[in-house]
């Protein structure tokens, strides 16, 4: 790690503990952290990653992401995980903010933790940066960088309205009731999908939040939803491609054909599983984009700018309060525009999506 310039004995010697303290607890709770230090503005960075199980975007995509754009405009920054553990999150924001951190960039786990956070920040005359996930507590982040959530149901209710036949037994998997963005893609798919149960079109057979978007959890509900249907299931709505292959793997299990099951994050599992036809198919995200756009709001704020010139005024409401909003856009992805979304983007190649599967990715003309 390098430091700053013209810091004195005492201040180095305070970070080195600060950092081995910080390396004592991702051994003890599983964290990864990566730091780097360019020697930009007064101050750091750091971004509070929330787990690496519930979707593989958070380690192999947004913290790459981040480091490259913080690494290129020359800020000291910090990325850490923790792993599902909302108090493991707090202690990181407390360690980021006692090593001189005048920005956190945090991904909440639950929005009673991340106010904390945000809190503890504004305490230390630090600001913060909701990335992904509102905090739907308390007086609100200095910024929100996050993709139109509700466009991300409308996709998925539109793919499963063309692909399931009328007199279809539906299943619903919500992310965790504890996330903010669950709320918002079930309100964007039920919009889609609840007509067709209200006019008998379709039934609806169980309707389930995942606690905490552990795939394991998805994996079991959606064996007692067949357990209960005597396998009569036709189609699912997933919340992201994690609990989507929580549903084919059941699926398997159970000696059943694939069913048209949505998705989200545009995974390589997940894409790999709407190639072979496992999964209808998922919502594209531009990660990078995402990232790029809260590096470069956490920036703005570090150097005291005006965060207005990225948002353009726009804002959403937090429960408590307007908070200055980057709204993104999303894309739906199926195996007929893998090539012309995704891997043109660059967010993912053709060996991650095929390996295992270059037959069915030939017959797709993905190659």
């Amino acid at each position: 790690m390098r430091f700053f310039k013209k810091v004195n004995f005492l201040a180095v010697l305070v970070v080195l503990l600060l950092v081995a303290a910080a390396c004592s607890s991702d051994d003890d709770s599983d964290t990864t952290t990566t730091t780097g230090a360019t020697g930009g503005a007064e101050g750091s960075i750091w971004v509070l990653l929330p787990d690496s199980a519930s979707s593989d975007r958070w380690e192999n995509d947004d913290r790459r992401f981040f480091e490259q754009s913080f690494t290129a405009a020359g800020v000291d920054f910090n990325i850490v995980n923790a792993e599902g553990d909302a108090t493991t999150q707090i202690t990181q924001a407390e360690q980021a903010l006692a090593s001189g951190a005048k920005v956190i960039v945090v991904v909440s786990l639950d929005s009673g933790s991340s106010s904390t956070i945000i809190d503890l920040a504004h305490e230390s005359g630090a600001l913060a940066v909701d990335y992904d996930r509102l905090t739907t507590e308390g007086n609100g982040a200095d910024a929100y960088v996050s993709f139109e959530g509700k466009n991300v149901g409308l996709a998925q209710g539109a793919a499963l309205v063309a692909a399931c036949p009328d007199g279809s037994n539906v299943a619903v998997l919500n992310g965790g009731d504890e996330d903010n963005n669950s709320h918002l893609f079930k309100s964007g798919y039920d919009e889609i999908i609840d007509p067709k149960f209200a006019d008998g079109s379709w039934t609806e057979v169980d309707d389930q939040f995942v606690p905490g978007w552990d795939n394991q959890e998805a994996l079991v509900l959606f064996e007692q939803m067949l357990l209960a249907n005597n396998n009569d299931i036709d189609c699912v709505i997933a919340a992201n491609d994690g609990i989507a292959g929580a549903v084919s793997s059941a699926l398997q299990g159970a000696g059943l054909d694939p069913i048209p099951v949505t998705g989200q994050d545009a995974t390589g599992p997940g894409l790999a599983r709407v190639v072979t036809g496992d999964q209808l198919m998922s919502v594209y995200k531009p990660i990078q984009n995402e990232a790029e756009s809260a590096a470069q709001a956490a920036i703005i704020l570090l150097e005291g700018g005006d965060i207005t010139t990225l948002t353009g005024g726009n804002t959403i409401n937090n429960g408590q309060a307007d908070v200055p909003f980057v709204g993104l856009d999303v894309q739906t992805v199926t195996v007929d525009n893998i090539v012309s979304t995704v891997i043109a983007d660059g967010f993912r190649t053709v060996a991650e999506i095929c390996e295992g599967i270059a037959d069915e990715c030939a017959a797709a003309g993905i190659s």
